[in-house]
């Protein structure tokens, strides 16, 4: 039968070929997300780079941040918000204060971490969706410019973001925190608090881990039944890898938070992905690790979404930040 599954032709053990096959259009969805789905940007469309290939590194990524520099200059004035730029720890911090703070929030604090494979989106694309965060959960929000490969490969970025959180516990209880992260960054918020809890700081009330980054190991199943949904790809979730993890052993729980020893405490975590993201399977397997270790979490997973949600105007995005919001609320201090 054409199209259907087979594991014969040469298929290696276990292996299943669908042949041609027609995704229709998702019919459970706002039509926001429609719309998205279909003018996706499909982050496979450059040239593939090698892990080692400073300069061509160095000019993709002052590229990339160019183009979405406009983009982050619009979510600065939409916000209503006061941004500042910082040295938290040793660390350039873009720090954003919403203007009309509730009384609930004085004296919490969040902690951004910018995905965006580990090397894109820093420097003024930071202070752009800080001021975002801020705006939307209504938190004092601290975003964290960390050093990004190939000049500053692991652990680099996460040293930085260590750096940060352990700062700000001169000026907040732990259960005065949160931090959350997407992508890239959900793989910097999880292992944050993995490290944190291993130095013997104070955790953090609690953290987001959004459509998360979690086995550099790549032996997750959406890697391969999503790459053709998804607008992230697995050759570029496979190169992102290559440079941040260089020639580390990518199942150290410090770059693969999957791979955690989670027995001994880690705080309440919400994770979040869609049916289309190419991690959902990092972010599930990350969920019943979490449980395997009788730790706090609540995985959302939402229809159609792939990685990084609808582009930030759909309803289903808008759901997610009420998820975030009423998760935090649940667990300050």
């Amino acid at each position: 039968m054409d199209g259907a599954p087979s594991s014969a032709g040469g298929a290696a053990p276990g292996e299943i070929r669908l042949g041609p096959q027609a995704i229709p259009e998702p019919s459970a969805v706002s039509e926001q997300a429609r719309v998205y789905l279909r003018t996706p940007f499909w982050a496979g469309d450059r040239e593939r780079l090698d892990p080692d290939d400073i300069e061509g590194w160095k000019a993709a990524i002052e590229q990339t941040n160019a183009m979405f520099a406009p983009l982050a200059q619009a979510m600065r004035e939409q916000a209503d918000v006061d941004v500042e730029q910082a040295r938290i720890g040793g660390v350039t911090v873009y720090v954003a204060t919403p203007r009309r703070l509730a009384p609930e929030s004085q004296g919490r604090g969040h902690v951004y971490i910018h995905g965006g494979g580990w090397a894109f989106m820093g420097g003024e694309v930071v202070a752009g969706q800080t001021a975002l965060q801020a705006h939307r959960l209504g938190l004092k929000t601290y975003g964290v410019d960390y050093r990004v490969p190939p000049e500053h490969r692991y652990p680099a970025a996460l040293d930085d973001c260590v750096a940060v959180y352990r700062e700000l516990l001169k000026d907040y209880a732990g259960g005065d925190i949160v931090i959350s992260g997407g992508s890239a960054g959900g793989n910097l918020t999880a292992a944050t608090a993995l490290m944190a809890r291993d130095l013997g700081l104070e955790p953090p009330a609690a953290i987001a881990l959004l459509t998360p980054a979690t086995d550099g190991s790549l032996q997750s199943d959406s890697m391969a039944t999503n790459d053709q949904l998804c607008i992230l790809k697995n050759a570029v979730m496979s190169e992102f890898w290559a440079v941040y993890a260089g020639g580390r052993d990518r199942t150290d729980p410090y770059l693969s938070p999957v791979f955690g020893d989670f027995s001994r405490g880690y705080p309440p975590t919400l994770l979040q992905t869609g049916t289309r993201d190419l991690l959902l399977s990092d972010t599930v397997r990350m969920h019943r690790a979490l449980r395997a270790a009788g730790i706090t979490a609540e995985l959302h997973v939402w229809e159609a979404m792939p990685h990084g949600g609808f582009g930030g105007s759909a309803p289903e995005d808008a759901e997610i930040v009420e998820e975030m919001k009423a998760f935090f609320a649940r667990h300050f201090a």
